[in-house]
């Protein structure tokens, strides 16, 4: 970018810096949504939960369903990134 191309836009600048903030705080929020560590802290509680007698085996099963397509989506949005 040129000195005169940099002089026309710098009125922009404000906008460019907002949507700058917004990009970042988007990649956060993907960041920690797709996070896999949470699901599988949580698959690993609903075992201990099952094994300790807490919840019954029907319970288990949807909870366990729910959370294995959870790490599926996560999976795939990370495959899409790299892609």
């Amino acid at each position: 970018m040129g000195l005169l191309t940099q002089l026309l836009t710098l009125p922009l600048a404000p906008v460019r810096g907002a949507v700058w903030v917004a990009d970042r705080v988007l990649e956060a929020a993907e960041n920690e949504y797709y996070d896999p560590a949470p699901v599988q802290r949580e698959l690993a509680e609903l075992e201990r939960q099952l094994v300790a007698g807490e919840i019954d085996e029907e319970t288990f099963d949807r909870r366990e369903d729910e959370l294995l397509d959870r790490l599926e989506e996560i999976r795939a949005f990370w495959q899409g990134e790299q892609s």
